[in-house]
C-alpha cells in the first residue's frame, strides 16, 4: 500500500496527464496536464448500456441484461513508488497551489511558497496537532452519559465561567484579613481614647477659647434682634489663636497617641482589644517609628486643617472609608502609603511571624 495520499497527480505512464490516485489506484479518465482538476475523485462513469439486437424478437421473454460489475481501479504501474522528498532548497513554481484535500504527511511541512486553499484557517503558534483521523465535535455536543475525563485531565471548579477565576481570599503572611467591623469599632476605640487626652492636655485651652467665645455668641443674638447680620460679630484674635492651639495639640497628642505603638507592636488600644494587627507586605517584622509615622501622617496631619471649614474632617473620613473599596488586601490610603495591611489575630494569641526567615514556631503570648 502506498504512503502518497489521495488527490490528483501526473499519470507515470503518461506524463502530459494527471489522473486521480485514491491511495490505492488510479479512479477515472486521464486528464490533460495543464487542466485545472476538479475537487476530489472525478464522478463514476456509467457505461453505456449495450445496443438491443434488431434480430431479436422483442416480444420474447428474454432475461434482463446483468451490467457487468465494476473493474477495480488500475494500479500503479510495475515499479513505480512513492517519490522521494524534493532535494534541499527546492521551491515550488511561483503560484502552485497544492491539490484539494492535500495534506502534508505526519512530521513534515507543507513546501515554502505554498498558499492555502481559501477557506482554511491557520492553527495559532504553538497549538498541538490533532491526531490522525480526529474530528471537531458538532455544536452542542455533550459526553455521553457516564464518561469520564483521561487520567490527568483538570476539571474546571463548579463556577468558574470562561475567561474567570473566582475571587480567592488574600492571607498576608498566613493570617486572615482583618475585618471592615473591627477596624471600624478599633478606630472609634482609639478616637475615644485620644479624646480622653484632649480633655486633660487640651482642657485649658477650652476653657479659655469658651470664655471668648460666649460674649461673642450674645453679641451675635442682639445684632440678630436688631435686625442685623450674624456676619457682622468677629471672632477675636485670641479666639482664632486658642483654636488653632487646641487643632494642634490635638495633632501632636493623636501622634503620641498612635505613631509609637504601630511602630513597636502594630497595635494601639483598639486594636489590642479587637484583636487585630498592623503588619508590613512584605514580612511580620516590627515597622519601626519613622514607617509607622508616615502610615500616621497621611490620615493625622490633616487635623488642623479643621479649622479650614472641616475640610480636614472630609479628607480624614474618605481615609477612614477607602478600605471598602480595596477588595484585595482592604489597604486604606494610609495603609498603601506605608504598605502596610491590617490582619485579624488567632484566637489562640499566636502573632504573625516572619514568613521570609522561615519563622513559624507559633509561640503564644502578645509578642507586644
Amino acid at each position: 500500500m502506498s504512503s502518497l495520499p489521495a488527490g490528483w497527480y501526473k499519470d507515470p505512464a503518461e506524463p502530459d496527464t494527471q489522473r486521480y490516485w485514491d491511495g490505492e489506484g488510479w479512479l477515472g479518465k486521464a486528464i490533460p496536464a495543464d487542466a485545472v482538476p476538479p475537487d476530489g475523485p472525478p464522478p463514476v462513469e456509467e457505461e453505456p448500456a449495450p445496443a438491443p439486437d434488431p434480430t431479436a424478437n422483442p416480444h420474447s421473454s428474454a432475461p434482463p441484461a446483468v451490467s457487468p460489475a465494476p473493474q477495480a481501479p488500475p494500479g500503479p504501474p510495475p515499479g513505480w513508488g512513492p517519490q522521494p522528498p524534493p532535494p534541499p532548497g527546492w521551491q515550488p513554481p511561483p503560484g502552485w497551489q497544492p491539490p484539494p484535500g492535500w495534506q502534508p504527511p505526519p512530521g513534515q511541512q507543507p513546501p515554502a511558497g505554498s498558499q492555502p486553499q481559501p477557506g482554511t484557517q491557520q492553527p495559532p503558534p504553538g497549538t498541538q496537532q490533532p491526531q490522525p483521523g480526529w474530528q471537531q465535535p458538532p455544536a452542542g455536543w455533550q459526553p455521553p452519559p457516564g464518561w469520564q475525563p483521561p487520567p490527568g485531565w483538570q476539571q474546571m471548579p463548579p463556577g468558574m465561567r470562561a475567561g474567570m477565576y473566582p475571587p480567592v481570599q488574600a492571607r498576608p503572611h498566613g493570617f486572615a484579613l482583618a475585618g471592615l467591623g473591627p477596624r471600624l469599632v478599633a478606630r472609634l476605640l482609639d478616637i475615644l481614647a485620644v479624646l480622653l487626652l484632649n480633655v486633660v492636655i487640651n482642657g485649658w485651652f477650652a476653657y479659655q477659647w469658651a470664655r471668648e467665645f460666649v460674649p461673642m455668641y450674645r453679641a451675635t443674638l442682639d445684632e440678630m434682634a436688631n435686625g442685623g447680620s450674624a456676619w457682622d460679630v468677629q471672632a477675636s484674635g485670641r479666639m482664632d489663636g486658642l483654636l488653632w492651639a487646641m487643632l494642634i495639640i490635638a495633632t501632636l497628642l493623636w501622634l503620641a497617641y498612635e505613631a509609637p505603638a504601630i511602630g513597636s507592636s502594630g497595635q494601639t488600644l483598639g486594636k489590642r482589644v479587637m484583636r487585630i494587627k498592623v503588619v508590613a507586605v512584605e514580612d511580620t517584622k516590627p515597622l519601626g517609628f519613622g514607617r509607622a509615622f508616615g502610615r500616621w501622617a497621611r490620615l493625622g496631619l490633616w487635623t488642623p486643617a479643621w479649622g479650614c471649614a472641616g475640610i480636614g474632617f472630609v479628607l480624614q473620613l474618605i481615609d477612614c472609608v477607602s478600605p471598602v473599596f480595596d477588595q484585595q488586601l482592604r489597604q486604606a490610603f494610609h495603609d498603601k502609603t506605608a504598605r502596610t495591611v491590617v490582619v485579624a489575630l488567632p484566637p489562640d494569641d499566636r502573632q504573625p511571624v516572619d514568613a521570609t526567615t522561615g519563622g513559624g514556631n507559633g509561640s503564644t503570648g502578645t509578642g507586644d
